[in-house]
């Protein structure tokens, strides 16, 4: 017993200690790092849910945004911040992609930050002009074997997710399908609505509008399950193409480091700001699906993410440009 008691003591100061820590965090304003413009989807998202993280710790909630280099350059700022809570990163897909394509040491997602929670989840929905004659993704995908390279499709450029889902859906389907890439996520859309291109892909939030105005016809989603504010549209499962979910995410991320009750406490409160009952019907009828999972099931998630793209990654021998 008496070698057991420096071990007791130890772990119950590490406990008095996080308690302590827990009471007292936050003790100034918190700082949410954003690696995209304002105005954007998750720009907006974290707005959203701001006010109520701020008034459930006490605590001004600050957002700075960083865009740039694919969210490289924010979450080079986040990662050189203090580990203690106060500066937090609100990374995306495109982070995640970083780390499989251009990996950088300061700031891989699963080593140099800690996961907080998801906020936001939307399925990648794939689309035509009505000039291309094709209602179905099977339609579509015979009439690609039938043209070999006499149809395009935007993407947001090289290493985007909406290039990796599009390989994959090339190979699985055995179509060649020409690709013309855009800057950004979004950027391509004067060019689709005027037929300039055949098919895109995009969340709800940035398609809806058109599908429901007939300017764009939606084949299919990249989900697991339909999107409940358009469920006349298949998943690409049920069109004939099984394993093409690709979902556009963010979530909070703190630096490494950082003390868990701190990690513990901001999950809480984004998770009940998430469950606000107005803003989580705001983000159903995006299409997105609202996040507030626990730290270690978001961090399961990422680490899954950056696994199955970068298989793609592998197989397609993409390259940044």
């Amino acid at each position: 017993m008496s070698r057991l008691r420096p071990l007791l003591v130890a772990i119950s100061i590490c406990l008095v200690c996080g308690t302590v820590f827990a009471q007292a965090f936050p003790t100034k304003p918190i700082r949410i790092v954003l690696p995209v413009v304002a105005g954007s989807a998750p720009d907006l998202r974290v707005r959203q849910v701001a006010p109520l993280v701020s008034a459930g710790l006490g605590q001004p909630v600050v957002v700075d945004n960083r865009p740039g280099a694919n969210g490289a350059i924010g979450a080079r700022e986040a990662a050189r911040a203090a580990p203690d809570g106060h500066t937090l990163l609100n990374a995306n897909i495109s982070n995640a992609l970083n780390d499989v394509l251009a990996s950088d040491p300061c700031c891989r997602l699963t080593e140099a930050f800690m996961a907080i929670t998801d906020v936001a989840r939307s399925p990648l929905v794939m689309v035509v002009h009505p000039s291309v004659q094709a209602v179905t993704l099977a339609e579509f995908i015979a009439l690609a074997r039938i043209r070999p390279k006499g149809l395009t499709y935007a993407s947001g450029g090289s290493g985007s997710i909406i290039q990796l889902l599009a390989e994959r859906i090339k190979a699985a389907a055995g179509i060649e399908v020409i690709e013309v890439p855009y800057k950004s996520l979004g950027a391509d859309l004067p060019n689709l609505l005027a037929g300039h291109v055949d098919a895109g892909f995009s969340v709800l939030a940035t398609l809806g509008p058109y599908i429901r105005s007939g300017k764009l016809r939606a084949l299919a989603v990249a989900s697991e399950r339909r999107v409940a504010v358009l469920p006349e549209v298949p998943t690409m499962a049920e069109a004939g193409l099984p394993g093409m979910e690709a979902t556009v995410w963010n979530g909070m991320f703190a630096p490494a480091g950082t003390p868990r009750a701190a990690i513990g406490l901001l999950q809480e409160n984004f998770a009940r700001a998430l469950g606000d009952a107005e803003i989580r019907a705001q983000i159903v009828a995006s299409g997105a699906e609202p996040g507030g999972s626990r730290p270690e099931e978001f961090a399961a998630f990422v680490r899954a993410e950056i696994a199955k793209w970068g298989r793609v990654v592998k197989d397609a021998g993409i390259r940044l440009e």
